[in-house]
Protein backbone atom coordinates (compact mmCIF):
# COMPACT_ATOMS: atom_id res chain seq x y z
CA UNK A 1 0.00 0.00 0.00
CA UNK A 2 1.56 3.53 -0.95
CA UNK A 3 1.93 5.82 2.37
CA UNK A 4 -1.07 7.52 3.51
CA UNK A 5 -1.59 11.61 3.94
CA UNK A 6 -2.21 12.74 7.16
CA UNK A 7 -5.42 12.14 9.01
CA UNK A 8 -6.17 9.09 6.71
CA UNK A 9 -8.12 5.87 8.11
CA UNK A 10 -7.29 2.88 5.63
CA UNK A 11 -8.73 -0.55 5.37
CA UNK A 12 -7.58 -3.39 3.11
CA UNK A 13 -10.18 -5.85 2.94
CA UNK A 14 -9.22 -9.39 0.63
CA UNK A 15 -11.81 -11.90 -0.56
CA UNK A 16 -14.84 -9.97 0.93
CA UNK A 17 -18.32 -10.14 -0.07
CA UNK A 18 -21.56 -9.35 1.63
CA UNK A 19 -25.35 -9.38 0.44
CA UNK A 20 -27.74 -6.08 1.07
CA UNK A 21 -31.47 -7.80 1.07
CA UNK A 22 -34.37 -5.67 2.66
CA UNK A 23 -31.74 -3.65 4.64
CA UNK A 24 -30.13 -6.70 6.24
CA UNK A 25 -26.33 -7.43 5.97
CA UNK A 26 -25.35 -10.60 4.97
CA UNK A 27 -22.02 -12.32 5.05
CA UNK A 28 -21.48 -14.27 1.78
CA UNK A 29 -18.40 -16.25 0.31
CA UNK A 30 -15.81 -18.49 1.65
CA UNK A 31 -14.37 -18.10 5.12
CA UNK A 32 -11.03 -16.64 4.24
CA UNK A 33 -11.25 -13.62 4.37
CA UNK A 34 -8.50 -11.32 5.65
CA UNK A 35 -8.33 -7.50 6.74
CA UNK A 36 -5.79 -4.94 7.38
CA UNK A 37 -6.61 -1.60 9.35
CA UNK A 38 -3.91 1.53 9.54
CA UNK A 39 -4.97 4.48 11.59
CA UNK A 40 -1.95 7.45 10.42
CA UNK A 41 -1.40 10.80 12.77
CA UNK A 42 -3.18 9.65 16.00
CA UNK A 43 -4.02 12.34 18.75
CA UNK A 44 -4.90 10.00 21.26
CA UNK A 45 -4.10 6.98 22.66
CA UNK A 46 -5.52 5.24 25.50
CA UNK A 47 -5.19 1.64 27.41
CA UNK A 48 -7.31 -0.07 29.70
CA UNK A 49 -8.69 -3.58 31.09
CA UNK A 50 -10.87 -5.51 28.87
CA UNK A 51 -12.70 -8.17 30.30
CA UNK A 52 -10.91 -10.03 32.59
CA UNK A 53 -7.59 -11.50 30.73
CA UNK A 54 -6.89 -8.65 28.29
CA UNK A 55 -5.47 -5.39 27.77
CA UNK A 56 -7.42 -3.18 25.04
CA UNK A 57 -5.80 -0.21 23.20
CA UNK A 58 -7.39 2.32 21.76
CA UNK A 59 -6.40 5.12 19.14
CA UNK A 60 -8.40 7.77 17.53
CA UNK A 61 -7.36 10.45 15.18
CA UNK A 62 -8.45 14.02 15.09
CA UNK A 63 -11.41 12.98 12.73
CA UNK A 64 -12.74 10.78 14.88
CA UNK A 65 -11.47 7.60 12.88
CA UNK A 66 -10.83 4.47 15.91
CA UNK A 67 -8.61 1.58 16.11
CA UNK A 68 -9.59 -0.51 18.94
CA UNK A 69 -7.11 -3.90 19.49
CA UNK A 70 -7.69 -6.29 22.71
CA UNK A 71 -4.06 -7.93 23.57
CA UNK A 72 -3.39 -10.70 26.24
CA UNK A 73 -1.00 -10.05 28.79
CA UNK A 74 2.28 -11.39 27.23
CA UNK A 75 1.03 -9.36 23.70
CA UNK A 76 0.73 -6.44 25.77
CA UNK A 77 4.21 -6.77 27.67
CA UNK A 78 5.67 -7.81 24.37
CA UNK A 79 4.10 -4.40 22.39
CA UNK A 80 6.03 -2.62 26.14
CA UNK A 81 8.77 -4.33 25.47
CA UNK A 82 9.13 -3.30 21.60
CA UNK A 83 8.43 0.37 22.17
CA UNK A 84 11.00 0.53 25.18
CA UNK A 85 13.77 -0.76 22.77
CA UNK A 86 12.87 1.83 20.29
CA UNK A 87 12.91 4.38 22.87
CA UNK A 88 16.82 3.37 24.03
CA UNK A 89 17.62 2.65 20.21
CA UNK A 90 16.23 4.90 17.64
CA UNK A 91 15.77 8.08 16.60
CA UNK A 92 12.21 8.38 16.67
CA UNK A 93 12.24 8.93 20.54
CA UNK A 94 14.82 11.91 20.40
Amino acid sequence: MPASPPGVFTIDISEFMIELKDGAIKNVGPSTKRAAAKLFDVSSSEVREFGDKRVKCVFEDEEGNEVQVALFPEAARDLRAGIEDLEADSRVFE
